[in-house]
């Protein structure tokens, strides 16, 4: 098995002194690296009866598309205010460094469709806890969340503790 945490890249004070941020450009410009993070995700949740992937702007848009292709479904974009063209819903969240509001389509999926969430980072999980809001918003059923890395220090797992999570980095 590849060793994946070799193609994370750490960069001290960015986006604002004191965090290191996980840099995954390594990860994707090497596409054994890449492959084996898309098939361990996908068979993680290939027996799982997901109808679409819910992925957050930019990076989990990666690694959602990728994994949705292997497994035959749909993505559901998840963005920044303004940035969708249709009618949205959205819900505000707190980062590790500062509040920010994420937006979706109130048609991305039907009620009681069972979603994945999926993006490259767990922190300190109001990401994803702010996607797992908007699920709930529809009427869907979170069938799990799925990260590339996860910053076990900030214990962000703790903040999901009702939902299935599943991480193949752990820093």
């Amino acid at each position: 098995m590849i060793k994946l945490d070799k193609f994370i890249r750490d960069i001290p004070d960015f986006p604002k002194k004191g965090i290191i941020f996980k840099d995954i450009t390594p990860l994707l410009g090497d596409p054994q690296a890449f492959k084996t993070v898309i098939n361990l995700l996908a068979k993680k949740y290939q027996s799982k009866k997901i109808d679409k992937i819910l992925c957050v702007e930019s990076r989990g848009f990666i690694f959602a598309s990728a994994l949705a292709y292997k497994l035959g479904i749909g993505i559901v974009p998840v963005r920044k205010p303004g940035k969708l063209p249709y009618k949205t819903t959205k819900e505000t969240y707190s980062l590790e460094y500062g509040a920010d509001t994420l937006e979706m389509h109130i048609d991305a999926f039907n009620k009681s469709a069972r979603i994945l969430i999926i993006d490259d980072l767990l922190a300190t999980g109001g990401t994803v806890k702010a996607c797992i809001n908007l699920v709930k918003k529809l009427g869907g059923k979170v069938a799990g969340t799925g990260f590339v890395i996860e910053l076990e220090f900030l214990q962000g797992r703790d903040k999901l503790k009702n939902y299935d999570v599943y991480s193949i980095i752990k820093f």
